[in-house]
């Protein structure tokens, strides 16, 4: 089994019911705990594409920063410009991401992870 990478917010309910669905199975897990330490814009870019998604597609609107930026009045028009508010922002970046570098799966809902564990 691959080494996974849980880009993982412990606050977050889904993130923790995520994490132990893959420590329940032992599988090798790297925890990137993403708002302390973002993802560079080349490895959320990278994260996206095996994900199969755009940028928007993991924005989290409900959440305050979202407003305060605002982001709905005048959204990035950009791939590269919706990365770089993620990159800056990283509260506005949907949880949990999980990857074991070949695929990535959003843990919603955390069972989403099982894909990856085989």
């Amino acid at each position: 089994m691959s080494k996974l990478k849980i880009y993982h917010n412990p606050r977050c309910s889904k993130s923790r019911a995520t994490l132990e669905i893959i420590e329940s199975k032992k599988a090798p897990v790297e925890i990137v705990n993403y708002l302390e330490t973002p993802p560079s814009a080349a490895e959320l870019d990278s994260l996206l594409r095996l994900l199969r998604l755009e940028p928007e597609q993991i924005v989290r609107k409900g959440e305050d920063r979202y407003e305060e930026l605002g982001l709905e009045a005048c959204p990035p028009k950009t791939r590269a410009e919706w990365i770089d508010v993620l990159v800056k922002n990283p509260i506005l970046i949907e949880r949990p991401i999980v990857t074991d570098g070949r695929r990535a799966v959003l843990g919603r809902p955390p069972e989403n992870v099982q894909a990856l564990l085989g």
